[in-house]
């Protein structure tokens, strides 16, 4: 009976025990025992979380008290960026700011740190990280002129992309192109793969111009995302216009608006006519080999040392030094469709050919009247002056 009733005593006061050790917690609980960091400070997307897609937002808060500091970090391709934010007024929730509006970057880590003042003024600290979704796929967009250039007034910017862009409207936003002093530019699209910029009328003299590409994250396609967040600048020189006649055989060159010369010239006979039309060289070369089956054609001509060729046009126009033919310049065409002039096997400074090469920029404007061909396509090279005004800012995908 003794140990019975012992037993029982020692039951008693263990029941005792527990409870008291419970009442304990709950009066800590009312005493505000303080909230785990966890609980205190939320961060959104979640702490070691993996492939967070770019559409998610980044976001800290407290249910109650206030957030003290909030620091972000973003580290891609091996560098760190502070990601600038701010407090709601009433001090409970953060925000990023800044461009993207809190758009997360692609193939990135997030660093939070962040320190909050609870209610009873206790403070807590919580660190967390998460990484972005790295996409499979890349586009870029490849420039002309180059930066840094002097090109001629005639000079239009083109992108093309090596992938095709489905999402020209963002896109076509994420690239700027300003002028000093200032001019409206506007885009046009060329297919899936090109977009060119170009004002109403050839640039003025003198001007600089700004490319800007925040292309980084963009969604080009489905899943295809751009790479570049890049800056390139070019000046417009002098202004060039070299205005050939093919049924006259001349090409009057002037600068400035004032006449410097007119040169013989040799255009498309008549089985093989020159395009019609503004066209803008795109590329200068000392000497080139041309081969008729590239561009087309047969077996006609395949010329190892074509002297002082300028391009005119993707699709093989150039404006060259003409060696192999006599007693045509100025008097006859004779040629495959590009504009010859008189040169000597090698080249010269002193033929009408070297004369125009050195005085030539790339973006200058060449434009062709009295042929028989039609007109040149305005994606054939550097074309886009043949469209109206009105025809090119329809080009743009905002419009």
């Amino acid at each position: 009976m003794r140990t019975a009733v012992r037993r029982a005593r020692r039951a008693g006061a263990a029941l005792a025990a527990v409870l008291i050790f419970a009442g304990c917690d709950a009066a800590d609980e009312e005493l505000g025992k303080p909230r785990s960091p966890e609980d205190l400070i939320r961060v959104s997307p979640d702490d070691a979380k993996r492939g967070v897609s770019t559409g998610e937002r980044l976001r800290v808060e407290v249910p109650e008290g206030h957030l003290q500091s909030v620091k972000v970090v973003r580290t891609r391709d091996a560098q760190e960026e502070r990601v600038p934010g701010r407090l709601e007024d009433d001090g409970r929730t953060w925000r990023p700011t800044g461009p993207g509006g809190g758009r997360l970057a692609l193939a990135a880590k997030y660093t939070v740190d962040a320190v909050a003042v609870d209610g009873e003024g206790r403070r807590s600290a919580r660190h967390t990280t998460f990484t972005t979704a790295v996409p499979d796929e890349r586009f870029i967009g490849y420039v002309t002129p180059e930066n840094r250039a002097t090109v001629g007034t005639g000079m239009i910017v083109k992108l093309e992309f090596n992938r095709e862009i489905r999402n020209r409207a963002a896109v076509e936003k994420a690239v700027s192109v300003t002028a000093r002093p200032a001019v409206e530019v506007a885009p046009h699209w060329f297919g899936k793969t090109r977009l060119d910029f170009r004002p109403e009328k050839y640039w003025k003299p003198g001007t600089e111009v700004t490319v800007a590409l925040d292309l980084r994250d963009v969604e080009g396609a489905p899943g295809v995302y751009g790479l570049q967040r890049k800056t390139f600048s070019f000046t417009v020189g002098r202004s060039q216009v070299s205005l050939v006649d093919a049924k006259n055989h001349t090409m009057q060159v002037r600068r400035d608006g004032e006449l410097l010369d007119t040169l013989p010239i040799t255009a498309g006979a008549p089985r093989s006519t020159t395009y019609n039309g503004k066209m803008v060289v795109s590329e200068m070369l000392e000497v080139t080999r041309m081969n008729s089956r590239t561009v087309g054609f047969g077996g006609e001509y395949d010329i190892p040392d074509v002297p002082h060729a300028i391009r005119l046009t993707d699709s093989g126009t150039f404006l060259h030094g003409n060696y192999w033919s006599q007693g045509v310049f100025g008097s006859s065409n004779v040629s495959h469709g590009c504009v010859g002039l008189r040169d000597v096997k090698g080249g010269s400074a002193l033929t009408p050919a070297g004369w125009f090469f050195d005085r030539t920029l790339v973006g200058d404007v060449v434009e062709v009247r009295g042929s028989a061909d039609k007109q040149v396509a305005p994606d054939n090279g550097l074309g886009g002056w043949n469209l109206g005004w009105s025809k090119w800012k329809a080009g743009s995908a905002r419009s």
